[in-house]
């Protein structure tokens, strides 16, 4: 009876070193195949860093960099430099033996939820991206957006600053520029000047007409070609109107529109021409 008690004793502790000798031998196995894969990851990501420097590096040299506007450049080195660190994480949680379906799962959720909650600076970014492939205006240029007016001094990802002319600095969101009309005055090398120039009635036109090309013609910023134009335009309540248009370089602008508002005045004043005000007439009639 003592024998084959102890017998059965031998044999359990026979299958309890198998068992715990099987674990150890799992263990052992399973830190080492970890320990590989730690070490391919590290390799793999310490070359594959190298390899992203080198290839920015490469791109800020080409020639393309060197010819292309600093600000697209910029966004476009950012851009490769960001989907080259994404294959890259991808490929070293591949390397840690993580299913690629879980990663593709994971990556279209962690992106639906980022799109709900960032909706409205995902409409910026692709606002930016718009002007900068289709370049409506660029850097220096004097335009008006959005209710505002000022020179663009910088044109981001997600957003573009003015400086107006009174010289505060106005930041407006790419995908509210993008929905909305833009007038570059700058643009183009030259800009047409109107003005509307008033008198009294019984004034002779004629007269009125030579004075105002005169004017525009003395003037050193106004152009030739084309030719200043004015003509009698409207009869008003108080006043015969004249509109007179000239051309000049965009930069002299508003240089001409004031000097010509000024030496008109003037010339009108030397000159006896009686400039009108709104009045009203009122006949009283007894009964």
């Amino acid at each position: 009876m003592h024998f084959l008690t102890a017998a059965a004793n031998t044999t359990e502790t026979s299958d309890i070193n198998v068992e715990v000798s099987n674990f150890i031998t799992f263990i052992v196995q399973k830190s080492v195949d970890i320990g590989f894969k730690l070490l391919a990851a590290i390799a793999v990501f310490v070359i594959g860093r190298m390899l992203i420097k080198f290839i920015m590096k490469r791109i800020r040299k080409s020639r393309f960099a060197k010819k292309s506007d600093t600000t697209v450049v910029t966004i476009i080195n950012n851009f490769i430099s960001i989907t080259l660190y994404i294959v890259l994480a991808i490929s070293i949680i591949a390397i840690m033996g993580v299913p690629m379906a879980s990663i593709v799962a994971v990556i279209a959720s962690c992106g639906l939820a980022i799109g709900l909650a960032l909706q409205g600076a995902l409409s910026n970014i692709a606002g930016g991206i718009m002007i900068l492939f289709f370049r409506p205006f660029r850097i220096g240029d004097f335009i008006q957006v959005a209710g505002e007016t000022g020179t663009v001094t910088d044109i981001g990802i997600f957003y573009t600053v003015l400086t107006t002319p009174d010289n505060k600095v106005i930041t407006i969101p790419n995908g509210k520029i993008m929905s909305d009309s833009i007038t570059d005055y700058s643009h183009n090398d030259t800009r047409r000047v109107d003005f509307v120039f008033s008198v009294a009635y019984g004034t002779e036109i004629e007269r009125v007409r030579r004075i105002l090309l005169d004017e525009a013609d003395k003037h050193e910023l106004v152009l030739e070609d084309p030719a200043p134009f004015c003509r009698f335009s409207k009869h008003n309540d108080s006043s015969l109107d004249f509109t007179l248009r000239v051309w000049t370089n965009s930069t002299d602008y508003w240089q001409v529109y004031f000097d010509i508002l000024q030496s008109v005045n003037d010339k009108f004043v030397s000159e006896g021409i009686e400039i009108p005000f709104k009045q009203m007439d009122v006949h009283i009639q007894n009964s």
